[in-house]
């Protein structure tokens, strides 16, 4: 059985396991088979597996799956650990453009282990009896706080993203409070099943959630997750339709390594 080199990312304490499949050799990944590698006892572990692949437009296609091993449409965090990992590559300098299942994202460089990622408009919002929910690449239900460092997240975001209301798919769950700009948030990721320290697409989904609720006026927010400090910006075009959404912040190359191939 050969072996893959393979780097691992850490953005704001999202950490994720990335390949270059470049050259096809990864084709009928199992589900199984991605779980082990990102399980944290039997495996390098890690919140998500993503692998480069060749595209005839962008400069390369993302794809992304989450530590349970089912392909999930986006997250804000893998792909800008995915810009980082082309630089190192060489397949990119300073910006670039690519595929991933939701869309076409353009991404840049700004500074050493530092990267923005343009997301998808966001077009719907609704408010429920548990609070703001909305779609940045992935579902996300927002839900206002006085005291996020108090709370079971497991517990609380693992039984609204299994009750009835949101199935089938789920939904990932984000306890934010704020103070201005500033906005404290803790996540229940669906597809990893537990609380991470860091979430891009739910940084983007509360900043706009609050945005939306109390209309501030403002168009950049500062979000402080237990990982560190993402930083988004947008338009807002009117209460529910919000574009040229940006998330910035740090991402690092952990460590590399090889694996076995399935």
């Amino acid at each position: 059985m050969g072996e893959l080199q393979f780097q691992k990312w850490q953005a704001t304490g999202n950490d994720f396991v990335i390949i270059d499949n470049r050259d096809g050799i990864l084709t009928n990944l199992s589900s199984d088979w991605i779980s082990r590698i990102c399980d944290r006892n039997f495996g390098v572990g890690a919140d998500g597996f993503m692998y480069i692949q060749n595209h005839n437009e962008c400069d390369f296609e993302m794809k992304y799956f989450n530590s349970d091993g089912l392909e999930a449409e986006m997250c804000g965090n893998g792909a800008r650990s995915i810009i980082g990992f082309a630089k190192s590559l060489g397949i990119i300098d300073r910006t670039t453009s690519f595929q991933a299942i939701d869309g076409i994202h353009r991404g840049w460089v700004l500074q050493a282990d530092h990267y923005r990622i343009k997301m998808v408009d966001v077009t719907a919002i609704k408010k429920d009896a548990h609070g703001i929910f909305l779609n940045t690449g992935v579902p996300h239900l927002v839900i206002f706080t006085k005291f996020t460092d108090q709370l079971n997240v497991f517990e609380q975001g693992r039984k609204i993203r299994y009750s009835k209301k949101y199935e089938p798919g789920g939904t990932n769950v984000n306890f934010i409070s704020f103070d201005g700009n500033s906005i404290m948030m803790r996540t229940y990721e669906r597809g990893v099943e537990n609380e991470t320290l860091s979430c891009g697409t739910g940084a983007v989904a509360s900043a706009i959630a609050l945005e939306y609720l109390h209309n501030n006026g403002m168009s950049t927010y500062e979000i402080k997750v237990p990982g560190g400090i993402l930083k988004v910006s947008f338009k807002k075009i009117s209460k529910d339709h919000f574009q040229e959404i940006f998330l910035e912040g740090e991402a690092k190359m952990v460590f590399k390594g090889t694996i076995k191939l399935p």
